[in-house]
């Protein structure tokens, strides 16, 4: 299995301004009731702007190639937590079956429960960005987002999606749930782009 390390901090410092670090903890925050899961029922689907839409059956996804990324997570509620090991599909793997369309441009990713959030089509093709199924070594909980979530380590925790169920590939952006309730468009701590106003 391929691992990445990746370096998402700028420059030598690890943590972005005003993060503290949380240690081996790892704090559940959530805008809603925990899912459950069915394996027989659950799919995963990409839709919207591309050439081959796809759909896969939880047995189908275990059987794609996973790779395992070493990252940092930075939640916009201001706590950091180094070197978590996430084993997953790469987005970009998925992006090149699905083969996007010239005008998509951006990403819509939907999760059980109506949640949403948007990232530029450009964040997926990160090496560092997958949907994950496993964290330190064990699948993740669910409270953590089992059966899978999507891990952008550049970006603020809420872009990592939990529960997630799908993307959608659009011309123009959508901005998801917390974007809708004042949190920052694209979310990057490096520059603390927490909210899309200011105090």
């Amino acid at each position: 299995m391929k691992r990445i390390e990746i370096d998402t901090a700028r420059g030598r410092e690890r943590v972005p301004p005003g993060q503290y670090l949380v240690g081996e903890r790892w704090p559940v925050l959530t805008a809603g009731p925990t899912p459950g899961f069915d394996p027989e029922s659950w799919d995963f689907r990409v839709e919207g702007l591309v050439e081959n839409p796809l759909r896969f059956t939880w047995e189908e996804w275990g059987r794609l190639p996973k790779v395992e990324v070493r990252a940092d997570m930075h939640c916009v509620t201001s706590w950091s937590r180094l070197d978590n090991l996430w084993m997953g599909v790469q987005a970009k793997y998925i992006l090149e079956l699905a083969k996007p369309e010239p005008e998509a441009e951006f990403v819509s990713v939907f999760c059980n429960g109506g949640y949403t959030t948007n990232v530029p089509l450009g964040e997926l093709y990160e090496e560092d960005v997958l949907f994950a199924t496993h964290h330190d070594g064990e699948p993740l909980s669910p409270g953590h987002g089992y059966p899978l979530r999507l891990v952008v380590p550049r970006l603020y925790g809420w872009k990592s999606a939990k529960w997630v169920r799908g993307i959608e590939l659009l011309a123009e952006d959508r901005p998801g749930f917390w974007e809708e309730n004042g949190y920052h468009n694209y979310g990057d701590p490096w520059r603390e782009q927490r909210y899309s106003f200011s105090f």
